[in-house]
């Protein structure tokens, strides 16, 4: 049987332990969603590098193309400089927004009739 100290100090290792996983668990998960950010944008850098590879995006599509991506890692810059180095929920919300727009102009892009000349 445990005596009331041992008791206390189980009860205290045991709350300081679950605080800890808590801890944890919401820092993976804020920055499984930053991860998610940095992810997409390399994947869009990726396919607009395809693109210009194939010749699927003329030299004027890719800049314009390039000037949204640039954009886009300016306002998440400046949106973490404000907020201690994170992004809010909000923010997060608007990147996604604005990925997915240029994610679908270089779908656009890649399938329109325009291609480089050889």
């Amino acid at each position: 049987m445990l005596s009331r100290v041992q008791f206390g100090e189980n009860i205290m290792k045991n709350a300081v332990l679950k605080t800890i996983t808590a801890g944890a668990i919401l820092a993976l998960s804020l920055s499984a969603q930053e991860g998610k950010i940095a992810e997409r944008k390399e994947n869009q850098q990726d396919r607009i590098a395809q693109g210009v590879k194939s010749g699927q995006l003329t030299p004027r599509e890719t800049v314009k193309l390039e000037k949204k991506e640039v954009a886009i890692n300016k306002e998440v810059r400046a949106d973490r400089k404000a907020n201690g180095g994170k992004l809010t929920a909000a923010e997060k919300k608007q990147v996604n927004r604005r990925q997915n727009g240029v994610s679908k102009q270089i779908y656009a892009q890649k399938h329109d009739a325009q291609t480089q000349i050889k």
